[in-house]
């Protein structure tokens, strides 16, 4: 059974590194010992093993040891032979060239299908949906394609801001920037909040944190989303 949190972030104001996270994950992640690491977006554009120190010092707290996938010889191997998978934020065109330059998307998506359980934030999360095309990110790399894993029937857009009361700036909200991108497309699209994550147990996707999501659909009204609600495309 596919058993996934898609989180639109691993860092909330006033928390050190996925500490908001950490009780969901010591029962998601139950009984695993040894956690594989995906550090290909380089949050902050800092080296893999630095990115993965960070991941190792958040899951010491919770008894997993977190192995990058870089120190391995065959990066398939390694995902064939996790016993979970996170993949962490940075740049989502930089993480999507790396996973087709390593030949893993179709790997990683036949492992998570088949019930590893699977941890994105922010710029692993992006990669859950169909496309990575709802990414905020700059590019600054050029991904053989946009097609991501395809894992849940929308895309994301991780870190979604609300327009500022007051505010003066004229340029585009991250509500425009979706709207653009339904007049050539489809897909469903869910603006995720800071704090917020999606539970996905199989084929049902449910939103959990403190906060709302905003579901955009072409040519349609978005939806505000309560937290604790399935979500229903």
């Amino acid at each position: 059974m596919k058993k996934m949190i898609i989180a639109s972030t691993s860092t909330i104001h006033g928390s050190a590194y996925l500490e908001y996270l950490l009780p969901t994950l010591t029962t998601f992640f139950k009984n695993i010992k040894t956690l594989l690491f995906i550090p290909y977006a380089r949050a902050g554009g800092i080296s893999y093993d630095a990115y993965t120190a960070i991941a190792q010092k958040a899951f010491k707290k919770i008894d997993i040891n977190v192995q990058g996938i870089h120190e391995y010889k065959n990066a398939s191997e390694a995902i064939f032979n996790a016993e979970g998978i996170f993949t962490g934020g940075g740049n989502t065109f930089e993480l999507v060239h790396q996973i087709y330059k390593n030949d893993i998307l179709i790997d990683l998506k036949k492992v998570i299908e088949n019930g590893t359980p699977y941890l994105g934030t922010s710029a692993g999360s992006n990669i859950c949906g169909a496309t990575m095309m709802n990414t905020n990110d700059m590019p600054i790399v050029y991904p053989p394609s946009f097609k991501t894993l395809g894992c849940i029937p929308f895309n994301i857009n991780a870190h979604y801001l609300d327009p500022i009361e007051g505010s003066t700036h004229m340029g585009e909200t991250r509500e425009t920037r979706i709207k653009e991108f339904h007049v050539f497309n489809e897909t469903p699209v869910l603006g995720l909040r800071e704090g917020s994550w999606l539970s996905v147990k199989n084929d049902t996707i449910v939103l959990q944190g403190k906060y709302t999501a905003r579901l955009f659909l072409k040519d349609k009204k978005p939806i505000e989303l309560e937290s604790g609600v399935e979500v229903l495309v």
